[in-house]
């Protein structure tokens, strides 16, 4: 009995020590888990796939024809041609006066432009259409025109731009609308607080800010054209439709060439620099030549169209007072113009 007493006693306690381990395991606190909070952005909208569409197709209505044949304006420029091995123009470009002929690379002035130096510039008009020409030097070696062009019109002939039509590298003989963009200066501030002349200091304006016609993307498709002269490669011409300007028939024009900086919000260029950080390319002008910041950019004088100029518009080409002889072989009548010391004659040809 004795034996027993003590046997069942020992297994007691062994069954009272595995309770007390399974109570222990089970009441203990499970390990931490360590979780991260991920912020999902409510969109507002199940996202979709994208569906693809092509843009609509430019319905195109008035394709320009052929120029007139009478002008309604003309103005000649210098041919920097004629002294680029000399690193510098033979005239022309007065900062001052908003006026530019720098056809050359800057600070060396050793890497000559023909596709950016103007020779003269013309406009002709119809009832649909003014039509506009630039003709250059002569072409890239590459045999293109890889710059920026453009006309600029002063509506109201008070010297600040109103329009500025530009194309980018045209190609084609054909008329087109690609690179070409108009632009206008809806808050009236080109040419800032002296219009062709530089202020002092220079304008904080947007020059040229709003965006009308981009490659026939419109109000009208057909709003301006360009091509390549179908007869010289080195000519640019352009078809602005006259309904872009609300029945104004007069006007100033002058034509520009140039790359990166023939930008519009820079308008007026003279405006938008100092002549210190602009140059010249007049070596007649120690102080500032030569170009600096200012470079590869070309403009010619205004001519006007629709009326008869006074000799008081600002930007207008001036007149020699006196007419020389015609020059030999001229069947037409001879034009001069005045650039600085400098005076330029061109025969036009009826």
């Amino acid at each position: 009995m004795k034996r027993s007493s003590v046997l069942l006693s020992t297994i007691s306690v062994l069954l009272l020590f595995m309770i007390a381990c399974l109570s222990a395991t089970s009441t203990a606190a499970p390990a931490p888990v360590v979780t991260e909070e991920v912020i999902v952005p409510v969109t507002g909208a199940t996202p979709t796939t994208p569906v693809l569409t092509e843009a609509p197709t430019i319905q195109h209505q008035n394709i320009p024809g052929e120029l007139p044949l009478e002008r309604a304006g003309y103005v000649g420029d210098q041919d920097s041609s004629t002294t680029a091995e000399q690193n510098r123009a033979p005239g022309g470009d007065r900062f001052t006066f908003n006026r530019f002929e720098r056809p050359f690379n800057a600070e060396s002035m050793d890497v000559y432009f023909p596709y950016l130096d103007i020779l003269e510039s013309s406009i002709y008009q119809d009832e649909t259409w003014v039509f506009a020409v630039i003709k250059l030097k002569g072409q890239s070696e590459q045999g293109s025109l890889p710059g920026k062009y453009a006309m600029e019109l002063d509506m109201d002939l008070d010297g600040g731009g109103d329009w500025l039509v530009l194309v980018d590298a045209p190609a084609s003989a054909e008329w087109s609308v690609s690179g070409v963009k108009v632009w206008f200066d809806e808050n009236n501030d080109v040419g800032g607080t002296d219009t062709m002349y530089t202020d002092n200091p220079p304008t904080t304006g947007n020059g040229y800010e709003k965006l009308v016609f981009d490659q026939g993307v419109g109000d009208d498709p057909d709003t301006t054209w360009t091509r390549i002269s179908p007869i010289d490669p080195a000519s640019i011409q352009f078809a602005i439709k006259r309904s872009l300007f609300a029945g104004d028939t007069s006007f100033m024009a002058n034509a520009w060439a140039g790359t990166g900086d023939l930008d519009p919000a820079l308008f007026d260029l003279s405006d938008s620099f100092t002549h210190d950080r602009a140059g010249t390319s007049l070596v007649e002008l120690p102080i500032f030549y030569p170009i600096k910041e200012l470079s590869e950019l070309d403009n010619a004088c205004r001519m006007p169209v629709g009326f008869a100029a006074t000799g008081n518009e600002p930007g207008l080409c001036p007149i020699a007072p006196v007419q020389p002889e015609q020059p030999t072989g001229c069947q037409g009548q001879t034009v001069c113009f005045i650039f600085g010391n400098q005076t330029v004659c061109y025969c036009i040809e009826n």
